[in-house]
């Protein structure tokens, strides 16, 4: 069965890229490097060739170990990194500055081993930077030919037009799921109408469209789900689980796995669309980059928008700490 490509940028790439946050970490301590290095080159060799990563990712260790593993390889895939949010001096900060950004390319160069990132995000909005400033350091790199591309992370519409308005923005990276429906209120047509790729980040719902779906019980304690994702929390996760019946059934229909239809389903909702899941393991990678071969019925869509119907997520998607550093739109219920 052919697969059609999806354009990021000037490049066509397979409709599924890979995450790699989790190989340094986030969900847990990060797996061994010689292990993370092979599910790198792994995704290579099954044509996976859009690879996004991140300064905070591991403090720069998920771009180092792309620059060691994949370096030789770099023609092979289109390469995604992000600024802004970083550690300094062991303490997450958000810095949209101008100075601050051209600073972190060009450690993020030396990190990657290239001598340029395709597509170079804002991780986050900075609230005392206006958007078009940062946005305007951005340009300055694709000027410079150090990035090819901008984009901007975990922001709404209003901050997309005014950066856009700096300088075309290639792609806007949105949490997006059967699990997340939030970017359908406002980005999700907005970056149709302006021609940015919607790059959906943790499509798998952060291990919870899966089967079996992930189990709180078995987190190792440093794993981000306790603390900052309050669905996963004891209060709200075991009423979620009872969402996964309908996507059992209905991946059934569809002859897939349930992650496997929840990254179909994404596909769904427009060419437009490219999602990134992570993953720490190579039959895990297998399975989330088949899932461009299945197809969904439009039947089967509307039956898994309805079941997954906004409203019926319990409980907050981030903490209040985190809540407060993005300004992607909320439902009316959330606030």
């Amino acid at each position: 069965m052919s697969i059609s490509k999806r354009r990021i940028g000037d490049r066509e790439v397979h409709p599924i890229g890979l995450g790699c946050m989790n190989i340094t970490h986030a969900y847990g301590p990060p797996i061994d490097e010689g292990d993370a290095k092979r599910l790198l080159a792994h995704a290579l060799d099954i044509g996976c060739d859009f690879l996004d990563t991140a300064t905070i990712y591991g403090a720069g260790r998920s771009e180092e170990l792309i620059g060691e593993a994949l370096g030789a390889r770099r023609k092979e895939f289109f390469l995604a990194s992000k600024c802004v949010l970083a550690f300094r001096d062991g303490k997450r900060v958000i810095d949209g500055r101008p100075d601050a950004i051209k600073a972190a390319c060009e450690a993020s160069l030396k990190r990657l081993r290239t001598d340029v990132i395709d597509l170079y995000y804002l991780h986050r909005p900075d609230p005392n930077v206006p958007v078009e400033e940062s946005a305007g350091a951005l340009s300055d790199l694709v000027r410079e030919g150090k990035i090819r591309f901008i984009g901007l992370s975990e922001m709404g519409e209003d901050q997309l037009r005014r950066a856009h308005s700096v300088h075309p923005v290639a792609a806007l990276q949105s949490e997006y799921s059967l699990w997340v429906r939030n970017p359908e209120i406002a980005v999700l047509e907005a970056c149709r109408e302006l021609g940015t790729v919607l790059v959906a980040f943790s499509p798998v719902g952060r291990g919870f469209l899966a089967d079996p779906p992930a189990d709180p019980a078995t987190f190792h304690q440093s794993d981000m789900r306790l603390n900052a994702f309050p669905r996963f929390l004891p209060e709200y996760y075991p009423s979620n689980l009872a969402l996964l019946d309908e996507a059992r059934v209905i991946a059934s229909e569809a002859g897939c796995t349930v992650a496997q239809l929840a990254l179909a389903w994404t596909l769904a909702k427009g060419p437009h669309v490219i999602p990134i899941p992570g993953t720490t393991k190579l039959a895990h990678l297998d399975d989330n980059h088949a899932a461009a071969k299945v197809k969904l019925t439009p039947a089967q869509v509307a039956r898994l928008d309805a079941h997954f119907a906004p409203e019926r997520a319990v409980g907050p998607r981030y903490n209040a700490m985190g809540q407060a550093t993005v300004t992607t739109e909320m439902f009316d219920f959330e606030r």
